[in-house]
């Protein structure tokens, strides 16, 4: 094993141990490949295979762990998946300059608004389903879905963000539900890089074995340690991920 996947290694470990508590991974692993020497368009589509293999990780130790809604999920699934493909679809051919800025604006919003709103996520005030929010949660996973595929710096926290707020979840529930169907989105995105042959499994395969550790090391924290230890870092990634598209805005 050499150094450059050596060190790929040790920061997608610690990458998918983040991601797996409050999403926003990606500003760990993808400066890391690109870090590494690995072309960008090779960094995306390897970056999305190893976040595919991480998700699923910690959707597994989510579910084992009864913080997955099985019940909610089956409406909100399928338009993930048709939103990532048409995600990948479009940024083929359609330069993400200004969604960035929008993306920017929308994760500051995010991160203050959870900073200020001192018991958003922390209790679990679920009611049940009803029309209104499953409506709301195709609009959100159809919406993120194609988001994840066409740029995903913080879908996460979105996602996160979304299932708090419309269904009333605490952090590790919504944790839990947030990572079905980021896995999700990630098979679509994956399945579309590889039938461009933009992913590296030489690399990938090595530091997907660690990101599914980190991953479920991470969902383990996040369920014994509860919503008060999932909040500051979830705040904490969002306003990351906005300093990061900030700092990629202006150089």
């Amino acid at each position: 094993m050499d150094n450059s996947l050596i060190f790929l290694c040790i920061a997608c470990f610690f990458s998918a141990f983040v991601d797996s508590i409050s999403g926003g991974g990606g500003i760990i692993s993808l400066p890391a490949f690109l870090l590494a020497g690995i072309p960008p368009h090779i960094t995306l589509g390897t970056n999305k295979f190893t976040s595919c293999c991480s998700t699923f990780s910690s959707s597994i130790k989510f579910a084992q762990s009864g913080k997955v809604d099985y019940d909610i999920l089956k409406y909100l699934i399928p338009f993930s998946f048709i939103g990532a493909i048409l995600g990948v679809t479009t940024v083929l051919s359609i330069k993400s300059t200004y969604l960035n800025v929008i993306v920017l604006v929308l994760l500051l919003f995010v991160g203050l608004y959870s900073l200020f709103s001192k018991n958003i996520g922390i209790e679990d005030k679920f009611q049940g389903i009803s029309r209104k929010n499953i409506s709301m949660g195709i609009v959100m996973a159809l919406g993120l879905g194609f988001y994840d595929g066409f740029l995903g710096a913080g879908v996460g926290a979105f996602l996160i963000f979304g299932l708090v707020n419309i269904y009333k979840f605490n952090f590790v529930r919504a944790g839990g539900n947030c990572k079905v169907m980021n896995f999700i989105g990630n098979i679509a995105a994956v399945i579309m890089f590889a039938l461009r042959g933009e992913i590296n499994y030489k690399i990938g395969i090595p530091v997907a074995i660690f990101m599914m550790i980190g991953a479920r090391i991470g969902a383990k924290v996040a369920l014994r340690k509860g919503a008060k230890i999932i909040k500051p870092i979830f705040v904490t990634m969002a306003l990351a991920v906005a300093g990061k598209l900030f700092y990629n805005i202006i150089i």
